[in-house]
């Protein structure tokens, strides 16, 4: 079996009396699409953060690529070639649709320093840029002003965005959250069709996508991840329809 490029070993963070991650191990291998589900509160916010580098483990180690990140912050990961995407959308509204894709291709391309130049304005930039588009079937809005389009067409912006950097690694916080049916079904449509180019991990909770889209799920309670596997062993799983269950019967 290939090296996971992405591992976390004992991650431990608290706030407070609370363990938002309680010796976390989880592994993500080459090309997968590894779906991370868990009740509200379990801590996937918190994992995601820690994986992304905007926050920073009290105890235990983030792996990536055989190299150890768990100090190391955002920015410099994003160069390691690890991209996030945000529950909240966090797209310039006033730019155009091309520019906020081109700026992220402008960072790929090693020349986000150039502050004078407008990234729609380099060839290599503003192709790269469209061909992200089309993939997400935006590129007949490229120079629209991004307010302009709906939350969903948000969500395909940033897959964009995430394509534009060239990274190995995506992390979707939520790209489900807040979008009606039909742009649900697009979303999972696109990632369907981006699955296996890149490696992906997603957290989400809606349940239809996760089981149409994952290869492996991981599902965390209370910080603590109990169970990995196919979904179909994850929907079997007697631990999980516990811990889920538990959860409903709260609730009510």
């Amino acid at each position: 079996m290939s090296q996971a490029i992405l591992e976390t070993r004992g991650l431990m963070k608290a706030f407070g009396g609370i363990r938002a991650t309680d010796d976390l191990n989880l592994s993500v291998m080459p090309g997968e699409l590894h779906a991370i589900i868990g009740p509200n509160g379990a801590g996937k916010t918190t994992l995601i953060t820690q994986l992304c580098g905007t926050q920073f483990p009290d105890s235990g180690q983030v792996i990536f690529n055989g190299q150890d990140v768990t100090r190391v912050p955002a920015h410099a990961r994003a160069h390691l070639g690890m991209t996030r995407s945000f529950q909240i959308t966090s797209l310039v509204m006033d730019m155009s649709v091309l520019d906020n894709v081109a700026l992220a291709a402008q960072a790929h391309m090693g020349s986000s320093y150039r502050l004078f130049k407008a990234a729609r304005k380099d060839k290599p930039v503003r192709d790269l840029a469209m061909q992200c588009l089309a993939r997400v079937g935006l590129d007949a809005q490229a120079h629209r002003l991004t307010r302009e389009l709906s939350h969903g067409e948000h969500r395909h912006i940033e897959i964009a965005i995430a394509l534009a950097s060239q990274a190995p690694l995506m992390l979707l916080d939520e790209p489900m959250a807040g979008l009606g049916v039909e742009e649900g079904h697009a979303m999972v449509k696109l990632l369907k069709e981006i699955k296996g180019e890149r490696t992906i991990v997603l957290i989400e909770h809606d349940m239809d996508a996760v089981f149409a889209l994952a290869d492996r799920i991981s599902v965390l309670v209370y910080g603590h991840i109990i169970a990995t596997g196919k979904p179909d062993e994850i929907r079997q799983n007697a631990d999980v329809q516990a811990a889920y269950l538990g959860e409903e019967s709260e609730a009510h």
